[in-house]
C-alpha cells in the first residue's frame, strides 16, 4: 500500500525546505510542528543520518471539517510532510490524506481527504517548476 505523495527535486535541502513551506502556505497549510530527525538522532543516539525534517502541516478549514466528521481524527493529524536528502537530491513526501478514510472507515472524511490530497499534490507539483 502506498501511503504517500512524493516528488524529488534537484535542489539543496535548505532552500527546498523553504520552498515547501511556501508551497504549503499557498495551499492554505500552516506548519504547526517541525521535527529535525537528523539532529534528534545525533543528540539522542549519536547516530548519523541524512538531512531529514518532518513538518506537521495543517489546513484549519479542512481540519475543522475532519473533526466535525470524526472527533478522533485528531489522532491522525496534522498531515506529515517529510523533506529529506537522498542520493544528492531532495525528496519531499506527504502523507496521503486518503489514509484518513481508509484507517477510520468514516465516509464523511472522503470529501475532506479529497480536497487535502488535491492541495498537497498542488504544493508538491509547485516544487517541480
Amino acid at each position: 500500500m502506498d501511503y504517500g505523495i512524493s516528488t524529488t527535486v534537484d535542489a539543496p535541502f535548505e532552500p527546498t525546505v523553504e520552498r515547501v513551506r511556501a508551497a504549503l502556505a499557498e495551499q492554505g497549510f500552516g506548519v504547526l510542528t517541525e521535527i529535525d530527525i537528523r539532529a534528534t538522532m545525533k543528540a539522542k543516539l549519536g547516530a548519523e543520518l541524512e538531512d531529514y525534517l518532518i513538518l506537521g502541516a495543517c489546513n484549519p478549514p479542512l481540519a475543522h471539517q475532519a473533526l466535525e466528521a470524526d472527533r478522533r481524527i485528531g489522532l491522525l493529524l496534522p498531515c506529515n510532510v517529510v523533506v529529506r536528502t537522498a542520493g544528492g537530491r531532495t525528496v519531499v513526501e506527504a502523507m496521503d490524506p486518503q489514509l484518513l478514510v481508509q484507517v477510520t472507515g468514516e465516509p464523511g472524511l472522503a470529501p475532506v481527504a479529497d480536497e487535502a490530497a488535491r492541495r498537497l499534490r498542488a504544493a508538491l507539483a509547485a516544487l517541480e517548476d
